[in-house]
This record gives structure tokens, sequence and C-alpha cells, in this order.
């Protein structure tokens, strides 16, 4: 079996056991070159599955001009109409990243506001003339406008970030946070959703989580911890709080505070030891959550 058919199958099997999207990163050049483009990952992974939805975890929008991201993202969601949810965010754990892009990693917070300001016009198909801080837009388009509404979560664990997703977003997408700073933060982007004239009502938020799967913590960390340290070159004792592990019913017991505190859907990186196992176990949290 390809690597194309063995992931084809994993997104069959998640539609099956009743997961509602599948999840993807995406880094230019991470902590020495690693990476995978978001939106190209996510545009096959809706190619390799007729309904499943792909969400973003988190797309670096400030890295991007958003013209040409406008473009990237409108053909994906004429391919798969309503399938697409675009978490967005700074990608600060790299600097050398960010620079490399050729951005000064002290403008990223006004970039990003001035990309998302742009983005939405630009994908309901609107010219857009601009003259601001990093881009200069005359009669810009973006056609066919994108058939269906791309929502757009706002990620990042600052008061920046979530006052972001108020002003800009479709809700606010938290990481490495505790229940009390994820209620804190939805009630936050609410002030900031109202203070911009919107409707913050309308905001719904989200959460990703790293996650091990095992028959007990141990053998939940030892999936998910070499993963992240591989990842981020960072010990697992710098995430290990926010990362639940065993078996589905201790990661259910972790999220469940999370609901209380106003999370609409969790996108998990879960890790165990098989796909079928993890698409088995993650299966059984939605079950439980819901």
């Amino acid at each position: 079996m390809s690597d194309q058919d063995g992931l084809a199958s994993t997104l069959a099997a998640m539609a099956e056991a009743g997961l509602d999207h599948a999840v993807v990163g995406d880094h230019v050049s991470f902590l020495g070159g690693f990476g995978m483009d978001g939106l190209v990952q996510a545009t096959a992974l809706s190619m390799l599955h007729p309904v499943l939805p792909v969400h973003t975890c988190v797309y670096l929008l400030g890295l991007r001009h958003p013209v040409l991201a406008a473009r990237q993202i409108s053909t994906l969601a004429s391919l798969a109409p309503g399938r697409l949810v675009l978490g967005v965010g700074l990608g600060g754990e790299d600097r050398h990243e960010v620079e490399v892009c050729g951005v000064d990693p002290l403008s990223r917070g006004r970039r990003m506001d001035e990309c998302l300001a742009l983005l939405r016009p630009l994908l309901e198909g609107k010219g857009v003339t601009h003259a601001g801080e990093f881009f200069r837009l005359e009669d810009a388009k973006v056609l066919p406008a994108v058939p269906l509404p791309v929502p757009v979560l706002v990620g990042g664990r600052s008061s920046a970030a979530v006052r972001r997703s108020g002003r800009y977003g479709d809700g606010w997408l938290g990481i490495w946070v505790s229940p009390q700073r994820f209620a804190a933060a939805a009630a936050e982007a609410g002030e900031a959703a109202a203070g911009a004239g919107r409707d913050p009502g309308a905001l719904g938020h989200a959460l990703t989580v790293w996650c091990g799967f095992g028959d007990d913590p141990d053998e939940g960390r030892a999936a998910v911890a070499p993963v992240m340290q591989s990842l981020y070159g960072l010990p697992f004792a710098r995430f290990e709080r926010y990362v639940p592990v065993g078996p589905a019913e201790a990661v259910a017991d972790a999220l469940r505070p999370y609901i209380e505190a106003g999370c609409q859907s969790f996108s998990l990186l879960a890790q165990g030891s098989s796909s079928e196992a993890v698409v088995g176990a993650a299966a059984q949290v939605r079950r439980m959550l819901n």
C-alpha cells in the first residue's frame, strides 16, 4: 500500500468513526528547515476524502502576502466547498523562520492584523484598494468568490492574539492553556468583538490539544513525548500539564472542563501505538464529550 493509500484509508476510518475533521499544521522553515505547507496539505487531504473537513492549526498567515494566500484558500474552497476551517497564527516559536520569510519578527502582530483585514473581502470577491504599513493594493480581486464562507479562527495564547480573534476572526483557537485561561480568553475575545461593532455571540472558540493514547498514562506519555520533543526541540516537561495522556476516558476527563469554559471544538494532535488505535481512541473521546 502506498503512503497515499494509507492516508486515504486513515481518513476514511476517521469519517466512519464519527470524527468530524482532520488537522494539518503549517511551517515554512521551522527549527532548521522543517515544515509542510498547510494549505497544500489541506488540499491534498480534501482530495483524498470526499466529505471530511480539514482544519489548519495554524496557518502562518502573517508570513504570506494576503492576495496570494486568498488565492490558495479560494482554490481549496472551490474544490471542497465548506470543508476548510482556517486557523491562523503568528508562529512565534522560531524567530528565524519569520526572518527567512522576509518578515521582521517585531512586526508580526501588526502584519497579521493587516492580513486579516484584507483576507475576508478578498475571499468574498470584492475589489480591494488599500494602502497600509505592509501592503499596497489597487483594486485587487480574487475571483470567483468562495462558494461558502471560510471560517477563520485566530490562534495564539497572548492577550493580543485573543483580542485579534474578536476583532477579525470567527473565534479564538487556543493551545497550551488552562480551562480558566480559556474562559477568560473567550470573554476577552467577546469584549474585543463588541468593541469592533461585531456580535460576540457569533464567535465559536476551539482548542488544539496534543495528547497521547495508551492503556495507562505511561504508555500515552511514551507515545506523545518523543514526537513533541523532536518537533519543538524542548523537553516534554514544558508541555506536560497541557497534554492529556492515557486511555480515552482520561483524555475526555481532561478536556471536559474546557467545554464548560466555552470551547466548542477540539482539534486533537493525537499520538498512539498505531493510526488505528489513535482513530479508535479519538472516536471514544468524541462520544464521551457529546
